[in-house]
């Protein structure tokens, strides 16, 4: 079983910046392979924002591409997502998403619960 948790969201001016930061737990055997960060506002679907392969390509929304980068660090079992020039519609809750792999193979996808970002003057 995987657990993630975020942090490192809040409030934020139109042009500000924020790193969110996901910190993955593995119980029992295992580890974590792909892992990344979606974002939903209300009535919408969540949304893929940037994600990286267990094997280290990354993947950006068009709308984050320039302005988000998502980084990684093995040893601690974290990633994150710097976001700059924010703007008001980037306002959502951010949720962390990572796959299992166990013996060589994703068997579990989890979900962490979501920070707010608010983008607003």
């Amino acid at each position: 079983q995987v657990t993630l948790m975020e942090s490192g969201g809040g409030s934020v001016q139109p042009g500000g910046s924020l790193q969110l930061t996901c910190t993955a737990s593995v119980r029992g055997s295992g580890r974590v392979g792909g892992i990344g960060w979606y974002r939903q506002t209300p009535g919408m679907q969540r949304q893929q924002v940037a994600f990286m392969a267990d094997g280290g390509a990354y993947n950006y929304a068009d709308f984050a591409r320039g302005r988000f980068t998502i980084s990684r660090d093995r040893a601690k079992n974290e990633v994150y997502l710097r976001m700059t020039d924010l703007r008001p519609d980037d306002t959502a809750i951010y949720y962390c998403n990572a796959n299992h792999i166990r013996l060589g193979r994703p068997v579990s996808n989890y979900w962490g619960q979501g920070t707010q970002v608010t983008v607003s003057s």
